[in-house]
């Protein structure tokens, strides 16, 4: 079994596509929590080097662990040279997404890693453990980016029913009350995205981060005619880019390269259902402040009912 992280707070920041970077990832990890970022944010395996050297140096050796996120999709042509950066800079987690975790484990478990498989239902769950997957990043119902559709209660359930190591739940849990339900459910460990997207460290550009603050969950809709998957969209955003939300039933085949990821998500956000927690543009550390209280209060008010 993979061994148990030594975090603040059970909490990885959640790699986001054209979003977290060396800054959000190394203020994530600064403040106690995983920091986590994809490989296919940087256009080059050139810029993935600079990127991954920045974090190292930018840790110190009391920094909670760092996540690189490697997209294992056949269409990603790139895939062997981000395993030799892994392999290089031995980030002490990887956590594979859109394919099996089968290309990753050998590399990172030569250097005492461990790999963490993105899935989004049982079966995927299943042939993600055969693969030698140490941890399951579950993503449920309410995830944003690419999102699931079991309910989180019912996907660890599930899960646990046949692997009793360390799973991660993502699925708009945004706030410590979320964190706690996930933790009291079965998971170790939630997966928070939205909630760290507008903060002063994130890639977003400013006006997708003011979405975020101004937006409610009423204001996403999933769709797979932008990538070929489901993923949950913020809707203002599709409408700037003139889509109709009433014609949004065509499915693209996939395509998981560095530069058409790109080119389908820089004017079209994503985001998952807990955005209408994020109130302003805030530091990494003033939002792990807040989680941290409220997981807290979340924690002594479920130990006042038992």
């Amino acid at each position: 079994m993979a061994s148990a992280l030594k975090l603040r707070l059970p909490v990885f920041a959640a790699p986001m596509f054209l979003v977290s970077g060396p800054e959000l990832v190394i203020a994530a990890c600064n403040a106690g929590i995983v920091g986590a970022f994809p490989t296919p944010n940087c256009r080059t395996a050139a810029e993935l080097d600079t990127w991954m050297s920045e974090i190292v140096r930018g840790l110190s050796k009391t920094s909670a662990p760092w996540a690189a996120n490697l997209i294992t999709h056949s269409t990603n042509t790139r895939l062997p040279e981000d395993l030799a950066l892994v392999k290089k800079y031995a980030p002490p987690i990887v956590i594979t997404a859109l394919g099996s975790p089968k290309p990753a484990v050998e590399v990172v478990h030569g250097y005492g890693g461990q790999v963490f498989a993105d899935v989004v239902n049982i079966n995927l769950a299943r042939k993600a453990v055969a693969a030698g997957a140490d941890g399951l990043v579950c993503i449920a119902a309410g995830a944003g980016g690419h999102t699931g559709h079991f309910s989180p209660f019912a996907f660890i359930s599930a899960v646990r029913e046949f692997f009793d190591g360390p799973i991660v739940i993502g699925g708009g849990i945004s706030d410590g009350a979320g964190i706690a339900g996930a933790i009291a459910a079965g998971a170790d460990y939630a997966y928070v995205g939205t909630r760290f997207l507008p903060t002063i460290e994130s890639r977003a550009v400013e006006p997708y981060k003011q979405m975020i603050v101004d937006c409610g969950p009423d204001d996403l809709i999933v769709s797979a005619a932008l990538t070929g998957t489901n993923a949950s969209w913020l809707k203002p955003s599709l409408i700037a880019c003139g889509y109709d939300l009433a014609a949004m039933d065509g499915k693209p085949g996939r395509d998981y390269t560095p530069e058409t990821a790109h080119k389908r998500w820089r004017d079209t956000w994503a985001a998952g259902q807990g955005l209408h927690t994020s109130k302003a543009v805030e530091p990494v550390a003033a939002v792990v402040n807040a989680l941290e209280h409220d997981y807290k209060k979340a924690v002594a008010r479920f130990q006042s009912r038992v």
